[in-house]
């Protein structure tokens, strides 16, 4: 059963309206410290901020590992005062962002530095939302444009190349109680300083390059294909594909290549800010469905997830693909065939990267249930409908058919 006619006008004219509303806006851009090495220069950087105590937000392991002892040892050596919350866990929940936002309070800190993943940068920025608007709580935070008011000062320090949320104006958040994930988009929860220092990523675990390697990918791919184009999107987009094609496999091969680690993690940046501008589409819709069900990792979901979506488009995306297939340097005589040899290329690359073709395949706690498939089917396009500027507008059936597809 296709779209009905009115429903794909009413969301249509949601699109144009965002869009036409969008040069309104005021966009922030972070500012930009990066380098090997470059994490250490932060203190110094700051000094200068009046900012007087942080909460240095982050998770176990990487207190573990020891990935912020730099930092926090040149924050001692400068005076600073801080406080450590290292209770972030993949997919943040609500109950997460609430004790971070009780520490934050108790120790009367006005300024956040998040060091880790994108839970970790997530749950930063959300802490930020509940500073802002201390009496709404944050279901209420659900979709675009609800925040409105400034946040403290959030400082993104990314330890992996996938999420672009240290760019992005977007968090997600689990909802344990509803079986839920949603996002909370805002310009005001852009980062306002962001730091790009591959040696926090040296090391990492394949299977963590892997998926938020291809998190990256679809982020840039899904921008790209929207249906409102800004110039400085389709560069950013593009670029990030060019990377990510250069670099992805020698990261995963060779997690001590510096300069694959380097030109990842700018891959991840240029995609974080294509979507935060130009959106991201159905993949990423039913990621957060399956993510907040069954608490499947979000990249990895994605990478699954986007070939099968690019399939679904079909001929509506064939041109758009040929230029990202020319970006990853990929043969082909006609757009069609360009387009194919691309979706076969993502397919190419989960199948080098060990992530198989469906979710449960590997792991049966990730493995789609008949029975909740109607359930991930209204998250999902509760989400992306009229939300998404998406290139083809997905119905109850089509849903379906992806979530089947995957299984």
């Amino acid at each position: 059963m296709p779209v009905p006619l009115f429903w794909h006008l009413l969301c249509r004219t949601y699109h144009f309206v965002t869009y036409i509303a969008s040069h309104a806006l005021r966009w922030r851009t972070p500012v930009l410290i990066k380098g090997p090495g470059s994490l250490s220069t932060l203190p110094k950087f700051l000094s200068g901020a009046n900012l007087h105590r942080g909460l240095l937000v982050t998770d176990a392991l990487i207190m573990k590992l020891g990935l912020v002892n730099g930092l926090i040892s040149e924050l001692k050596k400068n005076g600073a005062q801080f406080t450590i919350f290292q209770d972030v866990l993949p997919n943040p929940t609500l109950l997460m962002v609430e004790a971070a936002n009780d520490l934050y309070k108790k120790n009367k800190c006005d300024y956040l530095i998040a060091v880790g993943g994108g839970s970790v940068m997530d749950c930063a920025k959300l802490v930020g939302v509940r500073q802002a608007r201390p009496r709404t709580p944050l279901r209420s935070m659900r979709g675009v444009m609800r925040v409105l008011w400034s946040v403290p000062p959030i400082i993104a320090v990314p330890t992996t190349a996938g999420s672009g949320s240290e760019c992005t104006m977007a968090a997600v958040v689990t909802d344990l109680e509803n079986q839920d994930k949603f996002p909370v988009i805002d310009p005001v929860l852009t980062p306002h300083y962001c730091v790009l220092d591959p040696k926090l990523t040296v090391g990492l675990p394949k299977f963590v390059t892997a998926t938020t390697g291809m998190d990256t990918l679809t982020h840039a791919v899904e921008a790209y294909l929207n249906v409102f184009h800004y110039p400085h999107v389709d560069r950013a987009a593009t670029h990030s594909v060019e990377l990510v094609a250069k670099y992805l496999l020698r990261a995963y091969e060779k997690g001590d290549d510096m300069e694959a680690r380097e030109n990842m993690l700018q891959a991840a940046y240029l995609a974080g800010l294509a979507f935060t501008r130009a959106g991201v589409g159905y993949t990423h819709a039913a990621a957060h469905a399956v993510g907040g069900l069954y608490n499947v990792p979000h990249g990895f979901a994605n990478a699954i997830l986007l070939p099968h979506v690019l399939d679904m488009y079909g001929s509506a995306v064939y041109t758009p693909l040929a230029y990202l297939a020319d970006a990853a340097r990929l043969p082909g005589a006609s757009d069609e065939e360009k387009a194919k040899n691309f979706i076969l290329w993502i397919r190419e690359l989960n199948v080098r990267m060990q992530i198989p073709a469906t979710l449960g395949a590997n792991d049966s706690r990730y493995r789609i249930q008949a029975k909740d498939i109607p359930f991930l089917v209204r998250h999902a396009l509760r989400e992306a409908n009229p939300c998404y500027p998406v290139p083809v507008i997905f119905g109850e059936e089509e849903m379906t058919e992806l979530f089947n597809c995957v299984k």
